[in-house]
């Protein structure tokens, strides 16, 4: 039986009351001010992901300036990210004209009309009375009041958007004034917190980056390898855009399953080979989703549980309950930070808690001899 022999005053009641009543503010103040942090958050997280790289040019490539090494860094990262855009984006607009010329060819055989516009033309002179009666009517007045309500909706989120855009460039300038000074920064940020607080928040600190490192180079190896598979399954099935589509889900992967959403450029893609190739859409699509069945399987019974629970030292059960249990209480964010946040608190837990990391009586009675 567990006894607690230290005695809790009146003055430990009311300290660590305070330090709740703090812990409170300080997330209402993040919370408030989460607009502003944000753009700073992704700053620094970039900022950290390219740091390595920037190293490497300014060390390896001898490139003195730091400045300079930070320009070629984001050079090669937007050349690299303009060949993938190169390899999804003309194929894409590619099958959305083959698509458009194919609908338009069916609409002239099916209503044996030569010209589109001119048989709408032809249609709203023929039913213009119709037309009048239908904007004069009362439907037509109550459709259009309940439709203005919505096209400023419409513009509010075009207005958010525009908004999200802004913070994205801020976001970048956050970066680049966060990699010129990132070694400084990274070791002087312990200087807001008192002295005898420090070894904690440098010991939390030093756990984070480890798991955050072994998550993304985890994270990393499983996209990687789901694109590959993607790509061998597209091709293998013959389906359009094989290798493009393949690197799109691998790409869209490194967030934990924001790979379902290939799925509505599939069923579109499915839809495009069937009408070019006469062949059953409801085969090409089920042939489409074989793939995306078998691969997942392949990746959750298989691939992820290697890779990550070695990466993160999980067992894969713990990892598989981590991240339903991480995506019930926070949805879509708690997916992305299941795994890092899992693995920190067992590690706390366990130094905290149950003291594991603390020498057992024996090794200190050994030591002492």
């Amino acid at each position: 039986m567990l006894t607690y022999d230290k005695t809790i005053t009146f003055d430990t009641f009311v300290r660590w009351l305070g330090y709740g009543l703090l812990v409170v503010a300080v997330f209402m103040l993040l919370s408030y001010l989460s607009s502003v942090l944000l753009p700073f958050a992704v700053g620094w997280l970039l900022a950290y992901l390219l740091h390595p790289m920037v190293k490497f040019v300014q060390n390896k490539l001898h490139v003195g300036n730091r400045v300079v090494s930070i320009i070629i860094t984001l050079l090669v990262i937007i050349a690299l990210l303009s060949f993938v855009l190169w390899l999804i984006i003309p194929p894409m607009i590619e099958q959305f004209s083959k698509l458009g010329q194919l609908a338009t060819n069916y609409i002239q055989r099916s209503a044996h009309i030569d010209s589109i516009p001119e048989a709408i033309r032809q249609w709203t002179e023929n039913h213009r009375a119709q037309i009048q009666d239908f904007i004069q009517s009362k439907e037509f007045s109550e459709g259009l009041k309940e439709a203005i309500p919505n096209m400023f909706r419409v513009l509010g989120k075009t207005a958010n958007i525009i908004i999200s855009i802004g913070g994205s460039l801020i976001a970048l300038l956050y970066m680049f004034f966060i990699l010129m000074d990132y070694d400084y920064l990274t070791k002087a940020w312990i200087k807001i917190f008192p002295k005898k607080s420090r070894p904690f928040w440098n010991s939390l600190a030093a756990d984070a980056e480890r798991e955050l490192n072994n998550y993304i180079r985890g994270q990393g190896t499983v996209a990687l390898i789901m694109g590959v598979l993607f790509c061998i399954g597209f091709t293998i099935i013959d389906f359009p855009m094989a290798i493009g589509l393949g690197i799109l889900i691998g790409i869209m992967d490194l967030v934990p399953y924001l790979h379902t959403l290939a799925l509505v450029p599939t069923v579109f893609l499915s839809l495009l080979k069937a009408a070019d190739t006469g062949q059953n859409f409801w085969l090409i699509l089920l042939s489409a989703l074989a793939v995306f069945i078998v691969v997942q399987v392949i990746i959750d019974m298989i691939v992820t549980p290697k890779v990550m629970g070695k990466a993160m030292g999980l067992n894969p059960a713990i990892l598989l309950l981590s991240l339903s249990v991480w995506g019930a209480l926070l949805g879509f964010i708690g997916l992305i930070i299941a795994l890092p946040l899992t693995t920190l608190l067992i590690a706390y837990y366990q130094r905290y808690i149950t003291k594991e990391d603390e020498p057992l009586p024996e090794e200190q009675t050994g030591q002492t001899q």
